[in-house]
């Protein structure tokens, strides 16, 4: 085993898990089969993000028991984990260090896995000030459509082509290949964190987002919601103190954070039978002229909408404000916002260098890849 794969410290040798080469040569096996008869494969890993896409046909790869965290360095801020890590395990190993993953990624239940937070790509409330989980990912190990396991980014090797492969797999759900390892950055928990909730119209809080915008203040999330906007502030103690003064409003539970991430509010409530959709815009846009109840998350940049509106009709409206609209209820024809036609161009060639034979969940982002 080469010697940054190896735990330096003896801290950190429990963390260490099998399977590790057995598991990931089967895995190689199973996709070179594949590639040769061209069968399509379905890849899971704890399937708690499954209504994100369309339904995929095809052999199940598991990436389950492909799982451990293999190098940790909380010196360094630097983590090393198999995709089939249950995203709590890895969360909870952080937290022992007093460290956490910055883009703050959401479970959707209690088989949530790191592979799933990759594919996925979604972040977390505190994703417009911290990040989002492609600029935590430092490098990866991909199976190829040849089944070859090959390392990408951080020091080992550089990447090919032109690509920034390690980050393009963030949010490609899998369909460029199998991610069965990745390398991410983490950030020290803060010292301090103190919720605020303020009752203000709609127009007074979008104002409020885009001032405080204009200032250092040590907001992590922010939101509108039932007629309040809610705050995170996280920091050093003295500047939380300071800023919970200067802004005033109620103290909010720490709660009400995690139950957004998880959407767990009652405005996610799967009984609603309107779609569920998620618009992002840019920042500081006004409210939209669609019909429906919206929660606005990311200071508004991101907002959930419950509408019965047509799909092509929204997405009109939302792209004329220059963002894009992606539907999370299971059985949209469409869920993410069809591409433009260069942008699928060159969608189209990636696709046929990386997986020429279609066999990586074909279909999950769009019935042509």
């Amino acid at each position: 085993m080469q010697q940054h794969e190896q735990d330096q410290h003896p801290a950190h040798a429990e963390r260490r898990q099998a399977p590790g080469k057995e598991g990931a040569e089967a895995l190689c096996e199973q996709v070179r089969r594949a590639n040769a008869d061209k069968t399509p494969l379905r890849i899971e890993g704890g399937g708690t993000k499954g209504f994100y896409g369309r339904p995929v046909e095809g052999e199940t790869l598991t990436l389950a028991e492909h799982r451990g965290i293999t190098h940790y360095d909380p010196v360094e801020l630097v983590v090393s984990v198999r995709a089939g890590t249950p995203l709590a395990e890895l969360e909870a190993a952080l937290d022992a260090e007093h460290q956490q993953l910055g883009c703050e990624p959401p479970h959707f239940g209690d088989n949530a896995t790191v592979g799933g937070m990759i594919a996925s790509g979604l972040s977390g409330p505190r994703r417009p000030w911290a990040g989002a989980v492609r600029d935590f990912v430092l490098g990866t190990r991909l199976i190829t459509h040849e089944g070859k396991h090959l390392r990408f980014g951080g020091e080992v090797m550089k990447n090919v082509a032109g690509y920034d492969l390690s980050r393009l797999m963030v949010g490609a759900q899998g369909t460029l290949g199998v991610v069965t390892e990745v390398s991410l950055k983490v950030l020290p928990k803060p010292t301090a964190t103190h919720g605020l909730r303020l009752e203000l119209p709609l127009e007074k809080a979008l104002q409020r987002f885009a001032e405080w915008g204009r200032h250092p203040l040590p907001i992590t999330a922010a939101a509108y919601h039932e007629g309040a906007l809610h705050l995170r502030l996280e920091g050093g103690t003295s500047s939380v103190k300071a800023t919970r003064e200067r802004l005033g409003g109620d103290d909010l539970e720490a709660q009400f954070w995690e139950a957004l991430r998880e959407q767990r509010l009652a405005f996610f409530d799967k009984g609603d039978p309107r779609p569920l959709w998620r618009l992002s815009l840019p920042n500081n846009t006004p409210p939209l002229a669609v019909d429906g109840d919206t929660l606005y998350d990311w200071a508004g940049a991101q907002r959930w909408l419950r509408s019965d509106s047509d799909a092509d009709t929204l997405r009109d409206v939302v792209g004329r404000a220059g963002g894009h609209a992606t539907c999370l209820t299971p059985g949209s024809a469409e869920p993410f916002t069809p591409l433009s036609a260069v942008v699928a161009k060159y969608h189209r060639r990636l696709k046929a260098q990386l997986d020429p034979n279609g066999i990586f969940n074909p279909g999950r982002l769009y019935p042509e890849f």
